[in-house]
């Protein structure tokens, strides 16, 4: 079990650029799935194929008929379950620790008064401070993959042996020569184990899901909060909509002109309305 010791110390690396509930991901799978399994699961499984007993003096026939009904040993393929799962989470380790590395180049060129860009992942420590951007895609693409391997496993393992270890099966492999019993040993414990890590393998899985969901809803929920912030500083704003439209005042000649035609009708119907007022009144709008 040394690669999983190994894939441990890559791990604690990782809990420093992961979210609370990546945190709590890791702590499942250190404690709960790498710790028994090299702890307790392995011991349990070390006799699995020397107390296997089948009711024939065959030679041949009980490798033949452990292989045939365990294809991959289950310590194996647990093993195997994690490190797969853990791919993704690495490949995300050395997207983050890249963009470290660029970051800090770029505040030794701040500190040598150089024009460029701030550092917007990390702080001054070199930490990262946020997961956005680049990195959050990076991440939102490890817990996608992660969450598809979770389930694959979970399948395979389903069509492999299923969930119980049964204590006899029936064998018929050549070379023995008949259908023959095969008895396996310690079922009820070995079962236990089983049962256990498929719990603590969906345990991963809806903490991924979990942790997805959360990024998604904290992504729209930024998104909206900078609109609203947008609006607020006048980006995109538009007028009031109960305001009224401004109203409208003659120009001051067109109206000095209507009180004088209003003047002169008050003159010509003192007059009886004669011709020559009408004649006034046509010489006095064509001169205006």
């Amino acid at each position: 079990m040394g690669d999983l010791g190994f894939l441990s110390k890559l791990l604690e690396e990782v809990n420093n650029h992961s979210t609370v509930v990546g945190k709590v991901w890791m702590s499942v799978l250190f404690l709960f799935r790498i710790m028994v399994l090299t702890a307790a699961a392995e011991k349990v499984w070390d006799d699995e194929h020397e107390k296997l007993v089948c009711n024939t003096e065959q030679p041949g026939c009980e490798q033949v008929c452990y292989d045939w009904q365990f294809p991959i040993s289950h310590i194996r393929f647990w093993v195997l379950q994690i490190l797969f799962v853990s791919t993704p989470t690495l490949m995300y380790l050395g997207h983050a620790i890249h963009i470290i590395t660029k970051e800090n180049k770029l505040r030794e060129r701040l500190l040598r008064h150089e024009n460029v860009k701030s550092p917007k992942y990390t702080d001054d420590k070199g930490n990262v401070v946020r997961i956005k951007g680049q990195l959050l895609g990076s991440y939102m693409t490890q817990l996608f993959f992660k969450i598809l391997l979770e389930i694959g496993f979970i399948v395979g393992q389903y069509y492999l042996y299923g969930f119980v270890m049964v204590p006899l099966f029936s064998c018929s492999q050549s070379p023995c020569p008949f259908t023959v019993a095969c008895y396996m040993s310690r079922p009820t414990e070995k079962t236990i184990f089983i049962i256990f890590m498929l719990a603590m393998a969906c345990v991963s899985l809806l903490l991924s899901v979990v942790e997805l969901f959360y990024l998604l809803c904290s992504r729209v929920r930024c998104g909206r909060g900078g609109r609203g912030r947008g609006h607020r500083h006048g980006i995109g704003a538009t007028a009031p909509p109960h305001s009224s439209p401004p109203s409208w005042s003659p120009p001051e000649e067109d109206t000095m002109a209507q009180n004088q035609l209003n003047t002169f009708h008050t003159d010509r119907q003192s007059l009886g309305g004669s011709l020559d007022g009408a004649k006034d009144e046509k010489r006095l709008l064509a001169g205006h």
